[in-house]
């Protein structure tokens, strides 16, 4: 309906999301996912707001117009478990999520994704872009790290 993506793209969420990788987006960057969404540590960072997390559909859709409800349930569901899952292992004092459609509304990948992010008193959030460079893998695994071992202890116990 209203999709931006040139011909020949070749989406970096998908890649990630089927078990491949990028220069900037790595299997530990995964923290959870389930049948219809992925949640990955984003490799862009915002000066105050690092290791914030994106949650996309696991099949390709670009934005929003697209995104079948059932996705849409999902991807907030993993949302919500992300955000309090930040909040628990963070250190921050909130969360916010944003989600952004087509080039005008700062879309610049093209595949559906929402991103949470820590929140920290004063953080300027709205008032900063991204940094430039994208943030080393070794950098994200700290957060990454966190945030699977924080599923891991509160997943249920299939045992028994």
């Amino acid at each position: 309906m209203f999709n931006h993506a040139p011909a020949g793209y070749v989406c970096p969420f998908c890649r990630l999301v089927e078990g491949g990788e990028d220069e900037h987006r790595k299997q530990h960057d995964v923290v959870k996912r389930d049948e219809l969404a992925t949640a990955f540590v984003s490799p862009r960072w915002w000066p105050r707001n690092h290791g914030h997390v994106m949650v996309v559909p696991n099949a390709h859709y670009e934005n929003l117009y697209d995104l079948p409800s059932h996705y849409g349930h999902a991807i907030h569901d993993l949302a919500r478990e992300v955000a309090i899952a930040i909040r628990q292992t963070y250190g921050c004092e909130g969360t916010s999520l944003r989600q952004h459609n087509e080039p005008a509304g700062n879309q610049d990948r093209w595949h559906y994704h929402m991103h949470v992010f820590p929140r920290y008193v004063g953080d300027d959030l709205y008032f900063t872009r991204p940094e430039q460079d994208f943030a080393p893998a070794e950098q994200r695994l700290p957060f990454s790290d966190k945030l699977r071992e924080h599923f891991e202890s509160t997943a249920p116990n299939r045992a028994g």
